[in-house]
């Protein structure tokens, strides 16, 4: 935001420098970010007058034009079209440094002969000066600047680049910083008087206003301005608007951005005669109606936005834009005003979803007070008489559905104490918040505070909200500088946080790459994981199971994600193609689900996901692809490295393949899933071969890894090794096999080598081959022990799962 230094002396006295003021203000909260100097390189530059003009002998559009400009004559060769005899121009004498129109370079001013007549100067244009891009004719200045004056001292400003934080609304007005200035350096606000003069027809018997949606309208002021003649506005008030960076437009146009830009609150000037029964109506727009913005853009509104209509149609998109059929025009002699107060959110959704960002939505959707209102609509109203010729009917409307008490904060020397290791006094206190306009009366207690905020600071709401404004108003280099009187507590890691990091560290290890995605996502993308949606009738996925954002800025970000497998199947939907060996994604990130009567249920979950051949590429050949052993592998491994024992179980999730997947069991909890993409998931996200998902969530897999362990020393015992071979129903899974045969003390390791189905092996049976360790912890186990031990495992076996030994 660009603040004039010198618009804001206007409101306060100043005596600091430039500097000063921007480093107070820094510390105080509102960051410059640099200072421009207007004028730095007028050193030479002066006010003259025009005494005389004559034609150029030899170019016809061309003029003489001679300058008195205090301590002479000089005669300058001039081609503007408004050069006058007695008209006060900004001389500039050679020598004088001035911003080339051609290059928009400073350049040095010489001496030059034109169609053989010397030109010893030049009346200045405001691009020349650098104010402004207008160079259609000269600068000429008010009658009542003296002649030889420097125009440094006249026109010279000092323009400070601010940084204005979102919760401070009031600071994107030029009488917002003029208050932070004057409680900084001791002084007082000096306000313009807003004072009128009206006639005797009631604004009521003219104007009506209904707000239909109070939810989003709280307050809508109005005024009526009659015989207003429009045109262009005075100079000063075009340098305001240009020191901002506003381009001048005509006189009601500028009083309305002018008041924006001195008091914080947008204004909108409406044609009277274009509102039809001079009703205005505040509603929620209806669903594909249609308007003309200013910009001559026609805009879809949606039922979401807010619109100001008459009894026929919209004319405006409330709190970003006006309507151009209600548009003020040369030909306008009623100016309905509107002062209104918009929700935040409702503004902020409408700008950004119509890609409509402008000076009054910004400062809308950060909040303004609705007590801003009435103070703006009359200074405004004020200014359009003044500046426009116009009569202003008596009284102004005023409908407040939104109105509520301002609400005290109670702050105490000790809670000031508490937060800034500082104490103050409550005297201290009170001072620094009177001079911010609070209102302060003494507590219950000695020590306490009772401060109301002013009507434009609409961010205070906690006691802390007073000790940052007592901080930074005293000085924050006034706190002194202490060194701890407490040894620095130990750190005490957050255990999620670590377990985090700790399966980051794991999962890169095994070659995945880490990705993080927008908590958010659409119908589509959820229903691309659920193909049995179409089998069952369903187009949608219930709203009941999603959370919906109440403001969400696309399409695509409608609702905060259920899952991360949506987010992780389209990064590497996206990346396949750009690589030609495997890839391996993973993501740790939270998924949300919808909890009635309560808050949301957020839970930390882990979702990785493989493709493509299982090594590089080589010399050796092409690498086989990946396949759903390699991901269950890996989750196996995982497991292992967090000393966590898991068993696996078939799995029904509809986003897996529905014969290659399972479920990861541990302590009879659930973990998640492994599996491969459904077909249709796969083609949905258009995946380009087979992929492999798992899925884990964390408050399940943390509590595991917390278990005290205990140590086991290294056998000095060598293991005996046994293979055995079994034929099973077909149906007989490796995991019940694996099951029963650890349940034995002696066996150390149970490895699968061979799985085989033929001719060999009965019909509807299968050949399951396993290496099995036998190790003892205390003696050297015989053949016979061993021999014992597995034919106890064959007999169990073979009585629970009918298995025989194959032959």
């Amino acid at each position: 935001m660009k603040v004039s230094l010198n618009w804001i002396k206007q409101y306060v006295n100043v005596s600091l420098s430039p500097k000063e003021v921007a480093d107070r203000l820094t510390m105080a909260g509102s960051e410059v970010k640099g200072l421009q100097v207007i004028g730095e390189s007028w050193e030479s530059i002066v006010v003259g007058r025009i005494t005389a003009v004559n034609p150029h002998p030899n170019a016809d559009r061309l003029t003489l034009v001679t300058i008195d400009h205090g301590s002479g004559e000089e005669t300058v060769i001039c081609g503007a079209p408004n050069v006058a005899v007695g008209a006060k121009v900004a001389f500039a004498p050679v020598g004088a440094r001035l911003i080339d129109p051609h290059t928009g370079e400073p350049a040095k001013l010489k001496r030059a002969k034109i169609r053989g007549v010397v030109s010893s100067g030049m009346a200045c244009s405001e691009k020349e000066l650098g104010i402004s891009e207008e160079h259609e004719g000269i600068l000429i200045l008010p009658e009542e600047v003296e002649v030889g004056r420097p125009l440094a001292d006249y026109l010279g400003d000092v323009i400070l680049n601010m940084d204005v934080t979102p919760n401070r609304p009031d600071c994107l007005a030029i009488v917002g910083i003029a208050r932070e200035v004057a409680a900084l350096t001791g002084q007082s606000v000096h306000l313009p008087d807003a004072g009128y003069k009206e006639t005797d027809t009631p604004v009521e018997s003219k104007v009506s206003v209904e707000i239909m949606a109070p939810d989003l309208c709280p307050r809508y002021c109005a005024s009526l301005i009659t015989g207003v003649k429009p045109g262009e506005s005075p100079r000063w008030m075009q340098e305001r608007l240009i020191s901002y960076g506003m381009r001048p437009i005509s006189n009601i146009v500028d009083v309305t951005n002018f008041v924006m830009l001195e008091y914080g609150q947008p204004l909108h000037a409406f044609d009277y005669e274009e509102i039809t029964g001079g009703k205005i109506i505040v509603r929620r727009a209806g669903e594909g109606e249609v308007i003309v913005s200013l910009d001559g853009e026609e805009r879809t509104l949606s039922g979401d936005m807010l619109v100001i209509a008459d009894q026929e149609r919209a004319v405006a998109v409330a709190g970003v834009m006006g309507g151009a059929n209600s548009e003020v025009s040369q030909f306008t002699t009623t100016i309905l005003l509107e002062a209104a107060s918009f929700n935040p959110r409702s503004i902020h959704y409408t700008g950004r979803t119509l890609g409509m960002p402008s000076e009054a939505c910004m400062r809308f959707e950060r909040g303004i007070s609705p007590e801003l209102a009435m103070p703006a609509l009359k200074r405004a109203t004020q200014l359009i008489a003044e500046l426009g010729g116009g009569q202003v009917a008596s009284g102004v409307v005023d409908v407040y559905p939104g109105k509520a008490e301002p609400e005290p904060v109670v702050v105490s020397t000790d809670g000031v104490k508490r937060v800034l290791g500082v104490g103050f006094s409550r005297k201290q206190i009170e001072e620094t918040l009177i001079s911010l306009g609070f209102e302060c009366r003494p507590g219950t207690s000695e020590s306490e505070v009772v401060a109301v905020a002013p009507y434009w600071r609409s961010d205070i709401r906690l006691p802390v909200d007073l000790v940052e404004e007592v901080a930074r108003i005293i000085g924050y280099d006034e706190i002194p500088t202490t060194m701890l009187n407490e040894p620095i507590p130990p750190h005490n890691p957050e255990p999620v946080i670590m377990f985090k990091r700790r399966l980051s560290r794991h999962l890169v290890g095994y070659g995945f790459q880490e990705i993080v995605s927008h908590p958010w996502a659409s119908q589509e993308s959820l229903r691309k994981l659920l193909p049995q949606l179409a089998l069952r009738a369903q187009s949608q996925i219930p709203e009941s199971d999603l959370l919906r954002l109440v403001n969400p800025m696309t399409i695509d970000q409608t609702y905060l994600r259920p899952n991360l497998r949506g987010n992780v199947v389209a990064a590497l939907a996206a990346n396949r193609g750009n690589i030609e060996d495997g890839i391996r994604l993973y993501e740790l990130g939270r998924v949300f689900r919808p909890r009635p009567n309560d808050l949301p249920e957020e839970t930390e979950m882990l979702c990785g996901v493989l493709s493509g051949p299982r090594y590089a590429s080589s010399w050796l050949g092409d690498a086989e692809p990946i396949d759903f052993f390699d991901a269950k592998g890996i989750v196996e491994g995982l497991l292992a490295q967090l000393g966590i024992a898991a068993s696996f179980e078939a799995g029904t999730d509809e986003s897996l393949h529905p014969t290659n997947q399972t479920t990861i069991i541990s302590n009879d909890t659930r973990l998640g899933v492994i599996g491969q993409l459904h077909p249709a998931v796969q083609d949905a996200f258009e995946v380009p071969e087979p992929a492999f998902l798992f899925e884990v969530s964390l408050p399940a897999l943390l509590p595991l890894t917390l278990a005290g362990k205990m140590f086991e020393p290294i056998s000095r015992f060598p293991a005996v090794v046994r293979d055995m071979a079994l034929v099973v129903d077909a149906a007989t899974t490796h995991q019940k096999v694996v099951d029963i045969i650890d349940d034995f003390p002696l066996v150390e390791e149970v490895a699968l080598f061979d799985v085989y189905s033929g001719e060999q092996v009965p019909s509807g049976k299968k050949s399951l081959a396993y290496r099995i360790s036998y190790r003892s912890p205390d003696h050297t186990l015989t053949d016979d022990e061993v021999s014992k031990v597995q034919q106890s495992i064959l007999n169990k076996l073979s009585g629970e799962l009918g298995a025989v030994l194959r032959g």
